[in-house]
């Protein structure tokens, strides 16, 4: 008897599971579609992998970019997925502001916490106060409760209470006011893009969160706020976000979760290979990408146990894209000739783990991010950020992690 009881349980989980699915209406049947949230027009959002309308709307969207610069220069910032780790792009994010070296960005572009941090680092350092309070180590505390209850939660009810702890995170600071001023520095031509996952689609959405906001009222706040949630939405920590669509009389649901799952960080989609040309305003600017994560690692044993299975083997695939991401955005950028610097959590700082919420631990990423940019320690070129990961050391070091450009082989990139 003892020995069936964790079938039965598995058993009992899986007829949960099934009988607890939430209902929902069909996902549109095409991989092409006029299928937007209602209010809105097909502008609002693109799929990655459209290429037609990519080419077709590119120009504009990029012209705008280069007339908003007002002082000739573009600046852009990509923001990457990472978790807990988003205390690091928080923060950098205040060390720049701190040290008056934080640029005006002309185009800001995130993915799952990136994407959180996307809407303060678009704003401005005006908005500093409000990100910090937002992502301060209590207010993040309980985000997911226990790793192992989580999974089980999720297992039993996907979709789980639609007023969950990131949604109610979201919906606290996405304000009225936010979503005005989001707009208004939309209407000057700055661009902020949030990416997520259509799961229906497996496929990368890339949402235009000024063309959200212009929309105006509470339909643009919720839509803005539900975004941003889905962008989030780490699968089988968060329940994923039903998105409401419609082509002309026709209604859908879409099921969309973390951007991270197909696009880590971007700060194009990757059709624009196949269209170099359409990107040609963005030429001489500057991109400044920020990762939330470890992109190298110190090897460690990992438990023969599910959950630590399941966490490694989450952050290794995390991990291997953001290379990737980082690996086609050097090739971009040098057909385009654009200045790139990026920053990331070095392989000496403590390892880290994406859902590592303890405050004390966010606190301490938070403030090693902030003295670092405020010593104009925080930027390397991606060549520097490799050769100081992989051949800086050979085993963890003792004594505190330094900044990302304190490396003997380095010498500090200027702003």
């Amino acid at each position: 008897m003892h020995r069936a009881a964790p079938l039965l349980l598995a058993l009992g989980v899986t007829l949960l599971a099934a009988c607890s699915s939430s209902t929902r209406r069909p996902a549109p049947p095409r991989l092409i579609s006029g299928s937007v949230p209602e209010g809105y027009t097909e502008r609002v959002r693109l799929l990655a992998s459209d290429v037609e309308q990519f080419a077709k709307r590119s120009p504009e969207f990029f012209q705008g970019i280069r007339d908003s610069a007002s002082d000739g220069s573009i600046d852009i910032l990509a923001l990457s997925g990472g978790g807990a780790g988003g205390a690091f792009g928080v923060g950098a994010i205040t060390g720049l502001s701190r040290a008056h070296t934080r640029p005006q960005y002309e185009l800001v572009t995130g993915v799952s916490v990136g994407a959180l941090l996307a809407p303060f680092a678009y704003l401005g350092s005006d908005w500093d106060e409000a990100m910090q309070q937002a992502f301060g180590g209590d207010t993040t505390a309980h985000l997911i409760g226990s790793p192992r209850s989580t999974l089980l939660a999720r297992l039993v009810s996907p979709m789980g209470h639609h007023h969950g702890t990131l949604y109610q995170l979201v919906d606290h600071f996405v304000t009225p006011t936010m979503i005005e001023a989001v707009a208004r520095e939309n209407a000057k031509g700055r661009r902020l893009v949030v990416a997520t996952t259509d799961l229906d689609k497996s496929e990368t959405v890339l949402w235009d969160m000024g063309a959200i906001a212009s929309r105006g009222g509470e339909t643009a706040r919720a839509t803005f706020r539900d975004v941003l949630v889905a962008s989030a939405s780490v699968p089988g920590m968060f329940p994923p976000m039903l998105i409401h669509v419609q082509d002309g009389e026709h209604h859908y649901d879409e099921l969309h979760v973390d951007g991270s799952v197909t696009a880590p960080v971007f700060t194009t989609p990757l059709i624009a290979e196949l269209h170099p040309e359409t990107l040609s305003a963005l030429h001489g600017a500057n991109l400044y990408m920020i990762v939330n994560s470890q992109v190298h690692r110190f090897p460690k044993t990992t438990p023969v146990k599910t959950l630590p299975v399941l966490i490694s083997s989450f952050g290794a695939g995390l991990t291997y894209k953001t290379r990737e991401a980082i690996a086609e955005t050097i090739g971009i950028t040098r057909q385009l000739g654009i200045h790139f610097l990026m920053t990331s959590i070095p392989v000496d700082y403590p390892e880290t783990s994406f859902i590592d919420f303890d405050p004390a631990n966010m606190r301490a990423l938070f403030n090693y991010a902030t003295d670092c940019a405020e010593q104009g320690k925080l930027w390397v070129t991606p060549e520097q950020g490799l050769r100081r990961n992989l051949m800086a050391h050979s085993t963890p070091p003792k004594g505190p992690p330094s900044c990302p450009t304190e490396d003997p082989a380095i010498v500090p990139t200027a702003h």
